[in-house]
């Protein structure tokens, strides 16, 4: 939320603040027992006990607002207002790797397999079968759009957009 991170442990009838209470939220990941939280201004954090505690992770994350983040194996990636960034030790450093992206702010991921989806602020949706070294547009009818979340279920990418609706590929 834009109050921080929030935890239910009865499916949702209640919920209590665990943290990072200055700011907004815009991502959650998690891989084994890490959370992290990608924030606007703020970059990213990690919990280790289910948000009791929270650490920025940062290093090498040149741009603050970090507005998606997905996990696949080992690798954690984010979206930023500078691109994208990938971490392969839990968020301890992280590289850049935009290659075909440019400075495109990247708000959403989604992977499948070995296929990387990020989502940009303008430039529609792009492809990475290589963990983000590398980016192809795949964007047929939706170069100017505002990808704000991407899903996908099979073989099936959703792709919710402002102002243009929910696009199937």
């Amino acid at each position: 939320t834009a109050a921080g991170v929030f935890l239910s442990t009865n499916n949702g009838t209640s919920w209590a603040s665990v943290g990072l209470t200055f700011a907004f939220i815009e991502a959650l990941a998690l891989t084994g027992a890490n959370l992290f939280a990608g924030t606007q201004y703020y970059g990213v954090f990690l919990s280790v006990n289910n948000g009791t505690d929270w650490t920025a992770v940062n290093t090498g994350l040149a741009y603050v607002s970090a507005g998606a983040l997905a996990v696949s194996g080992s690798n954690l990636f984010a979206g930023t207002t500078g691109g994208f960034f990938l971490s392969t030790d839990d968020g301890t450093s992280w590289t850049s790797s935009s290659t075909g992206l440019g400075n495109a702010y990247v708000t959403a991921l989604a992977v499948n397999g070995a296929n990387l989806f990020a989502g940009t602020e303008s430039y529609g949706v792009f492809l990475s079968t290589n963990n983000g070294t590398s980016w192809t547009a795949v964007n047929a009818g939706l170069t100017n759009a505002f990808v704000n979340t991407l899903v996908v279920n099979g073989t099936n990418l959703f792709a919710g957009t402002e102002g243009e609706g929910v696009l199937l590929s």
